[in-house]
């Protein structure tokens, strides 16, 4: 049986490491919100051990980001630049907010207070 495996174009790789490595940035904080208060008392009495295991989550977390975005771009098909869709979300909302006086007017109106 083959398998046929299309190839990533250069746009959609690119898309994907930007997602990624700026999408870990905010992953990244939060998780060191979290992992470097609780982990204080015990970076003082073994720092070797405690860095190694607050390595290993940085690094699991780093990987399973990587292996969903990887499967969401392979799902959805996103073939186009994450620029350009951003080029397009500004000229939808500039396009509402000019004809409609908001962009979220044309999200509200249909709606049931």
């Amino acid at each position: 049986m083959n398998k046929i495996i299309s190839k990533d174009s250069h746009k959609k790789s690119l898309s994907e490491a930007f997602v990624n490595s700026f999408g870990g940035y905010p992953v990244g904080y939060g998780l060191g919100i979290v992992i470097l208060p609780v982990s204080m008392g015990w970076i003082q009495e073994d720092p070797l051990t405690a860095n190694l295991a607050i390595t290993f989550v940085y690094a699991s977390v780093s990987f399973a980001r990587s292996y969903f975005l990887r499967r969401v771009f392979e799902k959805f098909g996103i073939d186009d630049n994450f620029i350009k869709l951003g080029i397009k979300l500004v000229r939808k909302i500039r396009y509402d907010f000019e004809n409609r006086g908001s962009f979220f007017y044309s999200r509200i109106k249909g709606m049931k207070i």
